[in-house]
């Protein structure tokens, strides 16, 4: 039995039947990531945003405030999908310039490791993160910023707290599909919260 991708049908130059080639390519259109989520866990990356102190300590956690789908404001983290194509360190680098503006100035670790790896389901209670649009495995990065954050696209401000502060059960409460878990794993990883 092959597995083979077979060629495309060619007539002398010319390709046929073949679909126009995407102007945007690594880019989805609305129709074919519907029908990909319904199909396939698709690849995520997110990022706590952090200052630091000249020790590196984290000494402020940046969360994104957004209105969601039917209107409720909520707390969210820098994400998004991996393009086809795309490494692991421009899709974060991306992301974080995408939501935190240009001149956010993230400083990426020199070896693109997370710090966990979380699975969202569209099913409460498999794990505890959800995502009712699809199934999601998600690489979490800290990263530091060390510029001036003006948040772009879908998030209305970006709120710097104290690590207590946005580790707290009443601030994770306030974040979508579980990400309250994420900070307060994240802020644990870098030995701010036991």
């Amino acid at each position: 039995m092959s597995v083979r991708t077979p060629d495309p049908d060619w007539n002398g130059d010319e390709p046929v039947n073949q679909p126009a080639p995407n102007p945007t390519p690594g880019w989805l259109t609305d129709i074919e990531l519907a029908e990909i989520r319904g199909r396939l866990p698709l690849l995520y990356v997110e990022a706590v945003p952090v200052r630091v102190d000249g020790l590196g300590q984290v000494t402020e956690v940046g969360v994104l405030l957004r209105a969601n789908a039917v209107g409720e404001m909520t707390r969210t983290l820098v994400s998004g999908r991996v393009m086809f194509g795309e490494t692991v360190r421009d899709a974060l680098f991306r992301h974080l310039e995408k939501d935190l503006g240009p001149m956010a100035f993230p400083l990426l670790p020199a070896s693109p490791v997370p710090f966990t790896v979380a699975e969202y389901f569209p099913m409460p209670g498999i794990s505890p993160f959800t995502d009712e649009r699809q199934h999601a495995v998600s690489l979490v990065f800290v990263v530091p910023v060390t510029g001036t954050c003006e948040p772009r696209q879908d998030a209305l401000e970006v709120t710097w707290m104290a690590p207590a502060d946005a580790g707290s059960d009443a601030v994770g409460d306030e974040f979508e599909g579980g990400r309250g878990l994420l900070v307060r794993q994240a802020l644990a990883s870098v030995g701010v919260l036991r």
